[in-house]
């Protein structure tokens, strides 16, 4: 658990601001306040002070920020305490799932779908703007996010789009992120509610976390959303490892 959490805090600092304050890494998205982009991750066996969660509220406020942190509980099992105590809430309670090579179970692409990497500025947006529809968010994407997309691209992260063989719409996709010391995590897997039910979500995550595993890969994890999802994940290959919670303080 510790090697997953170490790779969330390598890999969440890319593109954003970072600082530590206390025994937390705080990291500000430059020019998104979405609470999943802003959040601070607790070093291992963390147990602060009151004046050091304090602190991490304020750095959190002067930025009219959400107080927030995404942790996995088992390297810090006592912080979730300490956080409660200082009036954070618990915003909910994610299973960790990982998938190793020997467990992977390959699904086919259902009729009619095509998966494919963008390949053009158009591409990309049109994948993050199905993302967007599918988690009920707006579908508007600004040119600077496709160029940040872009960016990540360069960097290591892969995205997959799905699209309808028929009419070429983006329907869905999902992207791992870069590689680090053999362990990727797998986010964003997305479908169109119309196209809901027919295996697409369980072929993109299949064919991501394959080509993680081929790229160097020993570990893809990720945290399901809810239950159905989760059972998806389940049918390619995942298993539970562990639980990851997000707390804020409204």
């Amino acid at each position: 658990m510790s090697a997953i959490q170490t790779y969330v805090r390598k890999t969440a600092p890319r593109g954003r601001a970072t600082e530590q304050v206390g025994p937390f890494l705080a990291t500000y998205s430059p020019d998104n306040d979405h609470p999943m982009l802003n959040y601070a991750i607790p070093d291992d066996g963390a147990r602060p002070s009151a004046a050091e969660i304090d602190a991490l509220t304020g750095a959190y406020r002067r930025r009219g920020l959400l107080p927030r942190l995404e942790y996995f509980t088992d390297v810090a099992p006592g912080l979730e305490k300490l956080l409660v105590e200082a009036g954070y809430q618990l915003e909910r309670r994610v299973p960790l799932m990982t998938c190793a090579p020997a467990e992977l179970v390959d699904r086919p692409v259902p009729a009619g779908i095509r998966l494919r990497a963008p390949e053009s500025g158009e591409d990309i947006r049109g994948l993050r703007s199905a993302q967007n529809t599918a988690f009920g968010e707006s579908p508007e994407v600004s040119d600077a996010e496709v160029e940040r997309l872009r960016s990540g691209i360069e960097a290591g992260v892969r995205h997959l789009l799905a699209e309808d063989a028929t009419t070429g719409a983006v329907i869905g996709g999902g992207l791992t992120l870069a590689i680090v010391d053999g362990t990727t995590e797998v986010v964003g897997i997305a479908v169109l509610e119309p196209y809901r039910g027919r295996g697409i979500a369980a072929a993109i995550t299949a064919r991501l976390t394959r080509e993680a595993h081929e790229s160097g890969a020993h570990t893809a994890f990720l945290t399901p959303g809810d239950l159905g999802i989760g059972n998806v994940y389940a049918r390619v290959g995942y298993r539970p490892a562990g639980e990851c919670v997000h707390l804020s303080l409204s």
